[in-house]
């Protein structure tokens, strides 16, 4: 396909084998939907357990035995706290993280044209996905904020249907700061997260494609394609575990009742930066490792199924 307009000029939205046109990019949001709602509501059992890890380690130490421990005190459901808010919050995420993605970074090489989007192009995808993060959070935050407060709080003594967590999350919205009280820290997460995940997976394809698997993309079929996606995006999502998780932390904590009130700094102060960049570490890495490739997937699946081509290449 030419990577022309049909004005003569260079476009990005031509550079695909098919136009990014609304149509084109409507369906990124579905794949984001599919990718992110799916996967984080499936690992949700190991979610309970790392922030429950985060906010008690005295008490939950490991996954496994944290887990058993929930399993024990709540009945098998317990794992299972926050199952609705994690999955429309993710899903709604998602739609603007991939969606918006793929638009801000056809925007902003058509901003800066063809020589310079080639040159920089590590540049682009990370204002790219800062920029379409943004937006993903203000989506999640009140979502996330009710997740953690079903996951963290002791039996009994916070509602765990959603409908009913959500409205004791609004009743009590001055203590809580509901909805968007935690938005500063899940940026301080999500946008470096994001940046990481989608610049890493860009640059890991595109050195497969450079270096391995060096013939032509498109002479590729889907399986091997795709198994490119996943592998890149498994790596990309480790070292967006240890980017993201100090502030992953942080918003656990925020979520704890003994921290009502405290400033951020406070916070770290009182339970130390090491505590924060360690502590659960090994579990997420393991999690988010395994939820980015299938993310990056299921994302590329879907995309490619429509027509649209997987992402990235050399």
């Amino acid at each position: 396909m030419s990577h022309l307009a049909p004005s003569g000029k260079w476009d990005a939205r031509y550079l695909g084998p098919v136009p990014h046109d609304s149509s084109y990019y409507a369906k990124c949001m579905l794949g984001g939907v599919l990718a992110c709602g799916l996967t984080h509501a499936g690992i949700t059992p190991l979610d309970v357990a790392k922030c429950n890890m985060q906010v008690d380690p005295a008490k939950y130490k490991g996954s496994i035995s944290s887990l058993k421990t929930i399993v024990a005190e709540e009945g098998t459901m317990g794992v299972w706290k926050g199952f609705a808010p994690t999955f429309i919050g993710y899903s709604l995420q998602g739609m603007f993280k991939y969606g918006l993605y793929e638009i801000f970074k056809d925007f902003y090489m058509n901003l800066a044209g063809e020589e310079a989007s080639n040159q920089y192009k590590g540049g682009i995808w990370l204002a790219g996905s800062a920029s379409a993060e943004f937006f993903a959070d203000i989506a999640l935050c009140p979502l996330e904020m009710t997740k953690v407060k079903i996951q963290t709080s002791p039996a009994g003594t916070f509602p765990v249907p959603f409908g009913a967590a959500w409205a004791e999350m609004s009743r009590t919205k001055v203590e809580t700061r509901f909805p968007f009280g935690s938005l500063v820290p899940l940026w301080s997460r999500q946008i470096p997260y994001t940046m990481a995940k989608f610049f890493c997976f860009e640059k890991i394809v595109q050195l497969f494609y450079t270096h391995v698997f060096t013939e032509p993309k498109e002479t590729y079929g889907k399986p091997t394609q795709l198994g490119i996606t996943f592998g890149s995006g498994y790596l990309a999502g480790v070292v967006c575990a240890i980017v993201s998780h100090p502030a992953d932390s942080l918003v656990s904590q925020l979520g704890k009742p003994v921290n009502k009130g405290k400033s951020l700094g406070t916070i770290v102060s009182e339970v130390g930066f090491g505590t924060l960049a360690t502590k659960g570490l090994g579990t997420r890495v393991v999690m988010i490792g395994t939820l980015t490739g299938f993310q990056w997937w299921i994302y590329d699946t879907f995309k490619s199924s429509m027509g649209m081509g997987t992402t990235g290449g050399k």
